[in-house]
C-alpha cells in the first residue's frame, strides 16, 4: 500500500497495517517525513498518539493490543520516499512499483488550485496502482482554508459533482462515494468546509 501524503501522522495507518504487509509512506514536508520517522525509531520527542491507537483498537475490538498494533504498524512500513503531486512521477527520481492500493487522506485539495490539475493528479496514480487496484481518497468538501495555528493555507473548493467527475474522466470506476455534511454545532473555526468525502474506485 502507498500513502500519499502522510504527514506527521499515523492514524490512516493504523487499520491498514492489518491488511497490508508492504507499506510505503510520503510526503512532500521534510519536517513531516522526519516527525514520521522520529515514530518509526521510537523517538523519546516523538508525538504520543497512544489515545489515537487505543481508540483504533477499541474500534476493532482488541482493546488490549495498543502496544501491539504499534509495533505492527512499525514493522509493515518500509520506505518514506518524497512526493510531489504536480510531478508527472510524484516520485521522481524514484520508480515505486505498482501497489495493490494508494490511499490519500486531506492532501489533493491543497497542491491542487483547480479541477483539472486535481483530475491529472489522479491520472498521475493511474501508474502507481496495479490493474485492478484500489484509490482510496478521504478529504474536505467544499473548502476553501484551513488554519494551523496562525498560519492560513488555501483548498481547493470541490463538490459531490465534480469530484465523482475527476473520477471518471481519470479512468477510475467509483465502487463506494460516501459524503458526510458538516454538523451545524461542528466547533470547527480552523476551517470553512462544509463536509467531508470518502472515495473508493478501482483502477
Amino acid at each position: 500500500m502507498l500513502d500519499f501524503g502522510t504527514g506527521p501522522t499515523i492514524y490512516q495507518l493504523l487499520s491498514a497495517c492489518e491488511v497490508f504487509d508492504n507499506i510505503i509512506v510520503s510526503d512532500f514536508l521534510e519536517k513531516n517525513r522526519a516527525e514520521f520517522q522520529r515514530w518509526l525509531k521510537k523517538d523519546p520527542d516523538a508525538f504520543d498518539w497512544t489515545h489515537i491507537i487505543k481508540s483504533v483498537c477499541e474500534l476493532e475490538g482488541k482493546r488490549e493490543d495498543c502496544e501491539k498494533k504499534a509495533e505492527k504498524l512499525r514493522s509493515k512500513v518500509k520506505e518514506v520516499l518524497k512526493c510531489d503531486a504536480l510531478k508527472r512521477n510524484p516520485y521522481d527520481p524514484v520508480v515505486v512499483p505498482p501497489v495493490d492500493c494508494l490511499l490519500s487522506c486531506l492532501c489533493l485539495e491543497v497542491p491542487c488550485k483547480d479541477i483539472q490539475s486535481f483530475c491529472d493528479v489522479l491520472k498521475n496514480f493511474q501508474d502507481l496502482i496495479k490493474p485492478g487496484g484500489h484509490l482510496l481518497l478521504l478529504s474536505a468538501l467544499r473548502e476553501t482554508f484551513y488554519h494551523i495555528g496562525t498560519k492560513q493555507f488555501s483548498s481547493l473548493y470541490i463538490n459531490e459533482e465534480e469530484l465523482e467527475m475527476a473520477f471518471k474522466e481519470a479512468g477510475y470506476q467509483i465502487k463506494k462515494a460516501v459524503y458526510k455534511q458538516r454538523p451545524d454545532n461542528a466547533a470547527m473555526d480552523f476551517t470553512d468546509c462544509q463536509g467531508f468525502y470518502f472515495i473508493h474506485a478501482c483502477k
